[in-house]
């Protein structure tokens, strides 16, 4: 891989890793209603799921997802129903005591299986496949060091996010543990949610 194709593979991790986008906004959410430890589970979700996504369409299920738009279709609306439903349980989440595992959590295969349901997730690892490996006569090479890479971009950026939400942690509690700002930082984390739906049916 020459250095240009490698700046520019950095360029497209940064932009695609850290703008924000339903891992992201989960990230923060998750950290901050239940702090960052039970948080962790999903930030390695994550880009463990993204690099499943990255393989398989490294090994040609991209190519079945974009031949086939029925099959695009049908992972977009899962995903933007499962977008949906995520903010819904967000924004009823209102004090940090009723954020347990049962009301707020998101499991590591849950993690896991929204990387499938992401069309940014899909749309970056097309890009990817079609950009630096389909084609190329040292394609596996470049596999094991494009899969690691971007893996660990996925890693930094949702545990940044993380970090963010869980330092938020204890001023969103408000005063005397009102939970009032909780409230409002959870109804914008899942306005974000569903505005990430909103663009996921655009595209």
């Amino acid at each position: 891989m020459t250095p240009a194709e490698l700046t520019a593979l950095l360029v497209l991790a940064t932009v695609g890793s850290f703008t924000p986008g339903p891992n992201t906004t989960l990230s923060t959410a998750l950290a901050a209603n239940l702090g960052l430890r039970p948080t962790l589970r999903f930030v390695l979700a994550v880009p463990f799921g993204w690099g499943l996504l990255l393989s398989l369409c490294a090994g040609g299920l991209g190519t079945l997802v974009v031949a086939l738009p029925q099959l695009r279709w049908g992972i977009q609306a899962i995903g933007i129903a499962y977008l949906l439903w995520l903010a819904l349980k967000l924004a009823r989440t209102s004090t940090l005591m009723q954020a347990d595992p049962a009301q707020l959590q998101v499991t590591f295969w849950q993690g896991v299986m929204l990387q499938f349901l992401n069309i940014k997730a899909w749309m970056l690892a097309l890009t990817v496949v079609a950009g630096w490996l389909a084609g190329r006569p040292d394609a596996a090479a470049r596999f094991a060091l494009v899969l690691p890479l971007l893996m660990a971009f996925g890693f930094v950026s949702n545990l940044s996010y993380a970090l963010v939400g869980s330092l938020l942690r204890d001023w969103l509690s408000g005063p005397a543990g009102s939970g009032q700002r909780l409230r409002w930082f959870n109804r914008l984390m899942a306005g974000v949610l569903v505005l990430t739906a909103g663009w996921m049916a655009r595209l």
